[in-house]
């Protein structure tokens, strides 16, 4: 009897470990995707054996997926994404945004992004494509840092100034090959933002090149930035003349969609 009692006591320790290390690894997709094997295995420091059956289980459960078939890089799911949403209210937002974001589409023609603020990074929890051929795509779920977009500039604008003091100072070690604009750029351009209510990413973006894009805030009912609405626009079609004429239509979706925040 006691060996019994031991080995069910020692199949419960080996199943929890097994749910913890399943769980640490999902916690590091969501953190880093999209992420290959071998980087998962080296940061969390389990073998590359044990993530590769932990991803499989998580992809069978219907929470990550292959995001780069050629690289076999992984990803959350939209079923993470929708169950996060409901947790914190935020699918109230989406909902409420989802004819806004419709419209401005049909009006413009080119891919609308609507992102919610996560920390120091802009989470894409809806879009609208576009029905030209080229055009700009960002899977839902994907992570960008505030400062490399212009909804996240946008969102910046109309934080305090300690607030945007500590984003700035917030490392971006994943795009460390790329050539990002200095704090004092990025400065001008939150001022700027700041002044005439929209962020303009140019067709040199250092994020997404060859991608212009305009971004305005949405506020919650307190008036606090808490996520933006984005227009993308390929380089090869955009004109800095469509400024003038882009700009307030994505401004005034983001401020009905604050309205709307703030009537329900």
């Amino acid at each position: 009897m006691r060996e019994e009692e031991a080995d069910r006591r020692s199949g419960s320790v080996r199943s929890m470990n097994s749910v913890l290390t399943t769980l640490r690894v999902f916690e590091e997709v969501a953190l880093r995707q999209p992420i290959g094997v071998s980087e998962l295995a080296r940061v969390t420091e389990i073998p590359k054996g044990t993530v590769q059956r932990c991803l499989v289980t998580l992809r069978q459960a219907g929470w990550l997926k292959v995001m780069d078939t050629e690289r076999a890089r992984w990803g959350v799911t939209r079923k993470v994404l929708a169950l996060g949403l409901r947790s914190t209210g935020e699918r109230d937002l989406q909902d409420v945004a989802a004819p806004v974001l419709k419209r401005l589409a049909a009006a413009t023609d080119e891919t609308v992004l609507l992102g919610v603020r996560d920390g120091e990074c802009l989470v894409i929890v809806a879009r609208e494509d576009t029905t030209q051929v080229v055009r700009v795509f960002l899977e839902i779920g994907t992570r960008v840092p505030l400062r490399a977009t212009s909804g996240g500039t946008a969102i910046m604008a109309l934080l305090e100034d300690d607030e945007v003091d500590e984003l700035l100072r917030c490392e971006l070690a994943e795009f460390a090959d790329a050539p990002l604009p200095d704090v004092a750029e990025l400065r001008r351009e939150i001022a700027q933002t700041a002044k005439r209510g929209y962020a303009l990413n140019g067709s040199s973006s250092w994020y997404r090149p060859h991608v212009a894009s305009i971004g305005a805030a949405v506020g919650d009912p307190l008036g606090r930035p808490i996520a933006a609405v984005t227009l993308a626009v390929p380089e090869t079609r955009y004109r800095r003349d469509q400024e003038n004429t882009l700009a307030p239509l994505v401004m005034a979706a983001a401020a009905e969609i604050s309205h709307l925040l703030a009537a329900d």
